[in-house]
């Protein structure tokens, strides 16, 4: 199945660099969150990808070949500057909108009537834009990406100043388009959001891919760590561990009497032994791996490339830059 493919973008603004070597797929069938702080590259990527900017170098493909006027009208667009006019009526803005991607006029109503019922904004349809909430406003801007029936999506920031109501909808459509064989990638600042409905991600600082792969490859570290809660004192817990080859251990923040247990993960069943050990202790009353969220990594991403610091893989506890792919 098709893939979308973004191969070593570059660009810049004069002196500033907004890309660099910019490289990721959106597979098919796929949701692909797209993260990164303000203006690290997402909106121009995206942008790039639909032919309002050109890129310096580089290219955007659609199943291997690059991506053309009439490609691009494959497309659904919800760009984060919301592009709807304030005083035109909802239906009759996205039937127009829908014939200018080609469909019939039957076939705008037709599909314009399915996605405002199907976002919860139908009863709107003969309202002006203007006097719509911002949250409605985001629905049917949704609907406008949706009602040509897209070939590709893509979304800047389109959970933005959405109820949790209205997030579990949208939610749910870009799961359906996706099940569908789409490749759907988003932007978005809700990390927690972006981690739970996404397949993979993609983090971006300064105009580059700094890590990509699923959640669980992000979260792959060479010294991954556990909670142990064991039924005896703190004391003994901490006077076994310094005993224990290769572990390194601390008190628990905020879990009075628990420790994190800090092992070597090149060590293959390092933490069976170690569950085996600690039970000569006392009961054991959790013995959990502590993994990254999406936030973590995102902070911890961030903050290296500011500090200048060592990669993630060299930081003790933190997360690893990804049994992750990480763009070259």
């Amino acid at each position: 199945m098709s893939a979308l493919e973004i191969d070593h973008l570059n660009k810049s603004y004069g002196s500033l660099r907004a890309l660099r070597e910019m490289t990721f797929d959106v597979r098919a069938g796929e949701i692909f969150g797209f993260v990164g702080s303000n203006g690290a590259g997402k909106t121009t990527t995206m942008r790039i990808m639909l032919g309002v900017l050109a890129a310096d170098s580089g290219q955007v493909r659609w199943d291997g070949a690059a991506l053309d006027l009439e490609t691009r009208r494959r497309v659904g667009y919800m760009p984060e500057e919301r592009g709807l006019y304030p005083k035109m009526k909802v239906g009759d803005q996205l039937s127009y909108l829908a014939r200018l991607h080609g469909m019939s006029p039957s076939d705008a109503r037709r599909a314009t009537e399915h996605w405002t019922d199907r976002l919860g904004v139908g009863a709107r349809r003969g309202d002006n834009v203007e006097k719509l909430s911002l949250g409605n406003q985001q629905r049917v801007q949704l609907a406008a990406a949706l009602t040509h029936d897209p070939a590709i999506l893509v979304l800047d920031e389109p959970f933005s100043g959405l109820d949790p109501v209205a997030v579990d909808v949208m939610s749910a459509v870009l799961r359906e388009r996706a099940a569908a064989g789409v490749p759907v990638i988003f932007s978005s600042h809700q990390l927690d959001l972006v981690e739970r409905l996404c397949d993979r991600v993609g983090i971006v600082r300064a105009g580059q891919m700094e890590a990509l792969g699923t959640i669980d490859e992000l979260r792959t570290t060479e010294h991954p760590r556990w909670l142990l809660d064991v039924d005896a004192d703190q004391d003994t817990v901490l006077a076994w561990a310094a005993g224990v080859p290769g572990a390194r251990v601390t008190p628990a923040p905020g879990r009075p009497g628990a420790v994190l247990v800090e092992v070597d993960g090149g060590t293959p069943g390092v933490e069976q032994r170690l569950l085996a050990d600690v039970l000569t202790l006392g009961a054991v009353r959790e013995f959990s791996p502590v993994r990254p969220s999406l936030t973590d990594l995102f902070r911890h991403v961030v903050a290296s490339g500011e500090d200048g610091g060592a990669g993630a893989d060299e930081a003790q506890g933190r997360p690893g830059r990804a049994g992750a792919k990480v763009a070259a």
